[in-house]
């Protein structure tokens, strides 16, 4: 999945604003548009439930994605000639891209939580995250080196392959996978599909996402992931642009900086993972134990989110004399560490309430990180135009909108506080009081 919605999100990205010399807006709508469609991901939770099988809509969602990611690249070609005809196309392809993430992504967490063992949510959430990561990464740094020398047909030509590989390798990993009896059934068996009532009729949609929302657990926690969210991706496209306007960056520059932030990530991600594993391995030691807990690792990363972000607001009134790459990429562990958090929590969450809504609750998780992400873009970039409007110094701009994301992630850390307690991150440990926490799908 991330190898494909790289393709779509940064190499379409770069055409269309370099080769093409289209606006930034029409890339950067198309990607709003692909996260607005992903207001849909409850209601294929729920069909995932209703079927008591999730293999069929994760290939169904990884067909659709590779198909339309195709022709988003046919759409980006065909504007060269016919821009008015390839903006519709790719209208349609981004919108698709939407759909194929929104029935993929969902149903790989609803899988997670379903067949894996408690005690290995947490680090299997990990995983997977890590991986869409990598695909990120290696699809991004592949794919630039086979473009080159770039022209329209090896543009499609790189992206298809993308796509049958993904494909493939997506067919060969779910092979007799979710239909193997020795897997750790952890929730109820397939066949409790979404039911209620004596006579086991099928719950609507609107029924069973409502029954979700009455849950206190779930709703609380889907404000938190929509708050963190907003806060955590309203900062990514005004770094770029702060770095150039305040520090002087070149564009070259300011990409390497994108690098380090998500280098940090990666960095955070890997903290907490070997840090749950260490907790797991050596729960004797109390100091150990502590640091199993996903709570702490969510409200933790958080409050540091919150504080490099003044850090950065600090650095607007210093410009030359701030390391500002270092406190780029610590931004991006103290970010990496939160969104693990909140991941491997959200396995736990994830079969908390009524049972045979797992896919309705983390569709709706799923819903608002999605909603967050393409809103915070806009949130971050209007902000900053209207502190610029309204502050004639640029860094003191650029400061008060740092400040505002440090503050979302303050109130993102107190929502966090009250969503449970003791859940772990290698132990899988549930609190007494029966609550525990989280969510996924990135850019």
């Amino acid at each position: 999945m991330g190898a494909i919605v790289v393709m779509t999100t940064s190499t379409l990205n770069r055409v269309m604003v370099v080769e093409l010399a289209l606006p930034a807006l029409v890339p950067g709508v198309l990607v709003a548009l692909h996260y607005l469609v992903q207001v849909s991901r409850p209601r294929m939770g729920h069909g995932s439930d209703v079927g008591g099988r999730r293999t069929p809509w994760i290939i169904a969602g990884m067909v659709t994605l590779a198909a339309s990611g195709v022709l988003a690249a046919l759409a980006t070609v065909w504007m060269a000639s016919e821009l008015a005809l390839g903006l519709a196309l790719s209208a349609i392809a981004f919108c698709l891209i939407g759909l194929g993430v929104s029935a993929s992504g969902t149903s790989v967490l609803v899988l997670l939580a379903k067949r894996v063992a408690p005690q290995r949510r947490g680090p299997a959430a990990t995983m997977v995250w890590i991986m869409m990561i990598m695909g990120f990464a290696i699809t991004a740094g592949t794919a630039g080196k086979l473009l080159d020398p770039y022209s329209p047909a090896r543009l499609i030509a790189v992206t298809a392959g993308v796509s049958v590989i993904a494909v493939v390798v997506t067919l060969l990993s779910l092979w007799r996978l979710e239909g193997d009896e020795r897997a750790p059934q952890a929730g109820p068996t397939p066949s409790a599909v979404a039911v209620d009532g004596h006579h086991g009729q099928v719950v609507p949609f609107r029924q069973a996402l409502a029954q979700v929302w009455r849950e206190p657990e779930a709703r609380h926690f889907t404000i938190f992931v929509f708050i963190s969210m907003l806060a955590y991706s309203a900062q990514d496209l005004i770094l770029e642009p702060f770095a150039g306007a305040v520090f002087g960056f070149t564009p070259g520059q300011s990409t390497q900086l994108s690098g380090v932030q998500h280098g940090g990530v990666l960095a955070g991600m890997l903290l907490v993972a070997g840090s749950g594993l260490a907790a797991a391995r050596w729960q004797h030691i109390a100091g150990l134990r502590a640091l199993g807990s996903l709570r702490l690792w969510t409200i933790g990363g958080c409050a540091a989110s919150a504080l490099v972000l003044m850090a950065l607001a600090m650095a607007g009134q210093a410009a030359g004399a701030w390391p500002l790459r270092e406190t780029v990429f610590a931004l991006g562990v103290a970010n990496g560490a939160f969104s693990i958090g909140a991941i491997g929590s959200m396995m736990q969450l994830a079969n908390h309430g009524r049972e045979s809504r797992e896919g309705v609750r983390i569709g709706l998780w799923g819903a608002a990180q999605a909603i967050a992400f393409g809103f915070g873009g806009l949130v971050g970039t209007a902000a900053s135009d209207l502190a610029r409007w309204l502050i004639d110094d640029t860094g003191l701009a650029y400061a008060s909108v740092f400040a505002l994301q440090a503050g979302l992630f303050l109130f993102s850390g107190w929502l966090a506080a009250g969503i449970g307690s003791g859940t772990r991150v290698g132990a899988g440990m549930r609190p007494a009081g029966g609550g525990s926490f989280i969510t996924m799908e990135h850019r």
